[in-house]
C-alpha cells in the first residue's frame, strides 16, 4: 500500500504469520529448506522461555539443526520477558543475520511483536508509582475526564470505559511529562516496511480441526510432564510465562486437581477463539499478502517460495495493496485496534500494546 512514508532502507526480509496451529512454521521451514540464505526468526511470546517446548511447539532439534533459528529460549520461565526485550533481541538477531549476508524468515502468530519489529515501534516508559496510583482510584469514567483535560487526542481514541488503556494513557502522561498521543499512530499506522509480510489463510473450522488435534499430539509427547516439571522449578513461573495457552489450563490440573479432560476442553476453547482474534489482528494489516488453502498450510509452498524468491533477488518493491495471492482475511476483523481482542487469551501480549505508539 503506497503512503506518503518513505520507503525502508536496507535489506529486505520475509515473515510468514497466520493464527496458531495454521502451520506456519511447517510453510517457513519449508521454506528456508529451499532458500539457504534464510535463517527462521521466532515471532512468538513464549516461545523464548527455556523448558517450555512441547506447549509452545517449538522446532526440533533436529530442524533447528538443518535451518538456523533465532529468539528460541532466550531467558529462564521465571523471567518476565515483553515487548520491549523481544525488540532488543531481535535487533541484535536481524543485525547478525544482516552482517553474514543472510536474510531473516520471521515466523510467529505474536502479533503486537511483529508490529514491534517490523514497524520500529516506540514503546513508551512504565512507570509503576504512578500506576499504582491511578489503580487505586476506581472512577474510570473520572480518570478518562483526567485524561481529556490532559491529552484530549489519547481520550478520544478509547472508550472511556476501556480502564486498562485510559490508565495505561494517564500512566505514561503523568510519568513522562507529554501527552501519551505524542508518541504517534501506533498501531493505527501501517507505513512501507522492509519486510514482506505473508499470511497463512486456512478455513476457520480446519484451524479448529487443528488445534485440537495438536493438544492430543503434545499430551502424547508429554505436555502434563513438562507443566509438572516447571512447577518443581526453585522459582515460580513468571506472570506471562504462566499465562500461556495450555500451561495456564494445564497449570490448573497440576495445582488444583481440575480433571484433565476439562483442562483440555478449556485450553482447545480458549486457543481457538484466540486464533479467531489473530486473524483479526493481521486482518487488519493491508500490508500482508494472504495465500489461501484448503487444508495443508504446504499448498501455498510454492507460492511462498516464489515471493521469497522476489525479496531475495530485490524484485520485490515492498509496495503491494495486501490483497496478494489469497483472500482478505480482514473481512470479518471485526472493530477497534486488536489490544483488548488479545487480552483475554494472551494477558501480557496485549497489556505491552496498550504502551505501544511509533515516533
Amino acid at each position: 500500500m503506497r503512503s506518503g512514508h518513505a520507503a525502508p532502507v536496507g535489506p529486505r526480509h520475509l515473515a510468514i504469520v497466520g493464527p496458531t496451529a495454521s502451520g506456519k512454521s511447517a510453510l517457513a521451514l519449508a521454506v528456508a529448506r529451499r532458500r539457504p540464505e534464510l535463517e527462521i526468526v521466532s515471532v512468538d511470546s513464549m516461545q523464548v522461555y527455556r523448558g517450555m517446548d512441547i506447549g509452545t511447539a517449538k522446532p526440533s532439534a533436529a530442524e533447528r539443526a538443518e535451518v538456523r533459528h533465532h529468539l528460541l529460549d532466550v531467558v529462564d520461565p521465571w523471567q518476565e520477558f515483553a515487548v520491549a526485550e523481544y525488540q532488543r533481541a531481535f535487533r541484535a538477531a536481524l543485525a547478525d543475520i544482516e552482517a553474514r549476508g543472510r536474510r531473516a524468515l520471521l515466523v510467529g502468530g505474536t502479533g503486537l511483536y511483529l508490529r514491534a519489529v517490523i514497524d520500529d515501534l516506540a514503546i513508551p516508559g512504565q512507570y509503576p508509582d504512578v500506576r499504582a496510583r491511578l489503580e487505586a482510584d476506581p472512577d474510570t469514567a473520572g480518570l478518562h475526564r483526567r485524561l481529556t483535560e490532559l491529552d484530549p487526542v489519547a481520550a478520544g481514541r478509547m472508550e472511556p470505559t476501556n480502564r486498562r488503556r485510559v490508565v495505561r494513557a494517564l500512566e505514561v502522561t503523568i510519568g513522562s511529562g507529554r501527552p501519551f498521543s505524542s508518541y504517534g499512530p501506533g498501531l493505527d499506522a501501517h507505513p512501507p516496511s522492509r519486510f514482506l509480510q505473508v499470511g497463512v489463510d486456512l478455513p476457520r473450522d480446519v484451524v479448529a480441526e487443528r488445534i485440537e488435534r495438536r493438544y492430543g499430539e503434545q499430551l502424547a509427547a508429554g505436555f502434563v510432564e513438562e507443566v509438572r516439571a516447571l512447577t518443581a522449578l526453585a522459582r515460580p513461573l513468571s506472570r506471562t510465562a504462566a499465562q500461556a495457552l495450555g500451561y495456564r489450563e494445564l497449570l490448573g490440573h497440576v495445582r488444583r486437581g481440575v480433571p484433565l479432560d476439562d483442562a483440555v476442553e478449556l485450553a482447545v476453547r480458549r486457543t481457538r477463539r484466540f486464533a479467531r482474534r489473530q486473524r483479526a489482528w493481521f486482518g487488519r494489516d493491508p500490508r500482508i499478502r494472504w495465500l489461501g488453502v484448503a487444508a495443508d498450510p504446504l499448498e501455498a509452498l510454492d507460492a511462498a517460495d516464489r515471493l521469497a524468491g522476489a525479496v531475495l533477488a530485490g524484485t520485490d518493491d515492498g509496495t503491494d495493496d495486501g490483497t496478494g495471492d489469497g483472500t482478505d482475511a480482514g473481512t470479518d476483523a471485526g472493530t477497534g485496534d486488536g489490544t483488548d481482542d488479545v487480552a483475554e487469551s494472551q494477558e501480557e501480549t496485549s497489556a505491552a500494546a496498550a504502551r505501544l505508539a511509533r515516533p
